[in-house]
């Protein structure tokens, strides 16, 4: 849950689990208040709302045990790429019990170089959820942001529990995971459902062997409380926060938590927090379709396109045919792996985040009808972030114990799934099937989930902006439209155009609207539009 051209992860987009989730994006994300409100300082309290139940069912907390927490001192050690610093923030493992087992969290910064005053510090998130806010930090935010932003907030981020860096989730070996990525996600018959769901029940078994610990205790709920520690340890009244993806979900559950102590927040392809799993994973699979339709009108432009220059009807018939023969008949990479049609697909998948990347699958896509999948299966192994020795990152393991914990599983069983799959398919011809199949992965999970669909109004917020993609693949825009309207505070920024995220990817419009609200505190026009 991605940025994904200019910074490999720079806005994570992984919302539907399973075999396939869908992950990163090109582009990056940005947060609206008042100047006061985001001036440096520390809090003289705690945290505002975490007495009572806020947005989202979390229970109340014991906010005098908390209090240790919040008036730690971070150790700052140079770290990374020259001028980032590196600390420990050390929080409760579970927010239940305060007193109980702690959790060592792994933050970054980048401190303010003018001109200017500074305007405290900006948190960064690329999503997921999975994705490491400090690989993005001192990979692109923290150098690639405006220089305006960079010269006026302390740029700075923590890997969320269980990401990264910050007591990572495991659950397969690098061997498990190629095995698991090959498992044919569109089963044929009963042989092969069960081979899929037994692939869904040995990832999670692998991750209650390897994480039992942290597994209960990754919802986003908890990693919210986790930022507002953080906060007041870098003496900032309020939260200033870009948040990209799933990272939309983390500044809203923030906002719904301590509404009061928000600042100015940018959420860059929004997440809609009222939806169950099945519909918010059918919507992202209408999403793909979208971005795969306006990836087809572009190819069959073009002489060399692959899939024909008829139609992009015709091409998405193509295209799907052509999974169906990777079905049924796998073809050499050079490798060991072969590419088949779960591979493929997802190599597909990985381009429909950037428009940038469709040269690159165009000729993955005839290399690959002429018999050579190495350059399909090197886009998939990018999505599902494989090393060159074989290993994985933590991404794909953190997505599924965050998104299990936060909603309860889209289906229960096989039937469940097999019964869905017409709306699926009438959602994505192209990914349809695979994408029901792949929201069955939380049905195996060895910890019940703790969160439930809410809507959030984060009453008594700052203005918070909200931007929205008409053509983003991962968070259709309709998300976007909902979180802002469900927001007290919320104003809808939205870019007309293609790809996952807006903000850092083109538009001087969206750009010159983001950077004025993060320096000024003037949040857009109401509905402002931009291409």
């Amino acid at each position: 849950m991605d940025t994904r051209r200019l910074f490999r992860s720079s806005a994570t987009a992984v919302v539907a689990v399973g075999l396939l989730i869908s992950g990163c994006s090109s582009g990056s994300s940005s947060p609206k208040a008042s100047a006061s409100d985001t001036a440096s300082g520390a809090a003289s309290g705690t945290a505002s709302a975490g007495s009572a139940a806020p947005e989202g069912g979390a229970g109340p907390v014991d906010q005098a045990a908390l209090k240790k927490y919040y008036d730690q001192k971070l150790d700052w050690r140079s770290c990374g790429p020259s001028g980032f610093q590196c600390a420990t923030l050390k929080a409760p493992l579970d927010y239940a019990k305060p007193s109980g087992a702690e959790i060592d969290l792994k933050v970054a910064r980048k401190k303010a170089t003018g001109p200017g005053k500074r305007l405290g510090s900006l948190l960064v998130n690329p999503g997921g959820p999975g994705g490491s806010a400090i690989d993005y930090l001192t990979g692109y935010a923290g150098i690639g942001y405006p220089a305006q932003i960079r010269a006026r907030y302390d740029m700075a981020a923590v890997d969320p529990r269980g990401v990264a860096r910050s007591a990572p989730v495991e659950c397969l070996t690098g061997k498990e995971m190629d095995a698991y990525t090959q498992v044919d996600q569109t089963p044929d018959d009963q042989a092969e459902t069960t081979a899929l769901s037994a692939a869904f029940k040995k990832f999670a078994q692998g991750c209650e062997k390897r994480s039992a610990k942290i597994l209960p205790h990754v919802s986003t709920v908890d990693a919210a409380r986790d930022m507002d520690i953080f906060r007041q340890t870098l003496g900032d009244k309020k939260l200033s926060y870009v948040g990209a993806s799933y990272g939309t979900f983390l500044g809203a559950t923030y906002a719904g938590l301590f509404p009061k102590n928000t600042g100015r927040l940018v959420l860059d392809g929004a997440m809609d927090p009222s939806l169950p799993a099945r519909e918010l994973n059918r919507d992202q699979t209408a999403g793909f379709e979208t971005a795969f339709t306006s990836f087809a009108d572009d190819c069959v432009k073009k002489s060399d396109c692959p899939l024909g220059t008829k139609s992009a009807a015709d091409a998405s018939t193509r295209m799907k045919s052509f999974f169906h023969t990777l079905d049924a008949k796998p073809i050499p990479t050079g490798q060991s792996r072969k590419l088949g049609e779960s591979l493929a697909t997802t190599g597909v998948i990985e381009a429909m985040y950037d428009e940038s990347a469709w040269p690159q699958l165009r000729d993955a896509l005839t290399s690959a009808m002429s018999g050579d999948g190495a350059a399909l299966l090197a886009m998939a192994d990018s999505y599902y972030e494989r090393q060159s020795n074989g290993s994985y990152a933590n991404l794909m393991f953190a997505n599924s114990a965050v998104n299990c914990l936060d909603l309860p599983p889209a289906f229960a069983t096989p039937k469940d799934v097999e019964a869905a799959i017409p709306s699926f398919e009438k959602a994505s011809p192209v990914f349809g099937e695979g994408f029901a199949w792949a929201s069955l992965n939380c049905a195996y999970w060895p910890t019940k989930a703790t969160g439930t669909p809410h809507r959030i109004t984060a009453d008594g917020a700052a203005p918070i902006v909200v931007v929205g993609t008409t053509r983003d693949p991962a968070t259709p825009y309709k998300w976007a439209q909902s979180l802002a309207a469900q927001l007290s505070s919320g104003t809808l920024l939205t870019y007309n155009g293609d790809g996952h995220t807006a903000y850092g990817r083109g538009s001087d419009c969206i750009d010159t609207a983001i950077n004025t609200y993060l320096l000024e505190g003037t949040p857009p026009a109401a509905h402002k539009k931009c291409s």
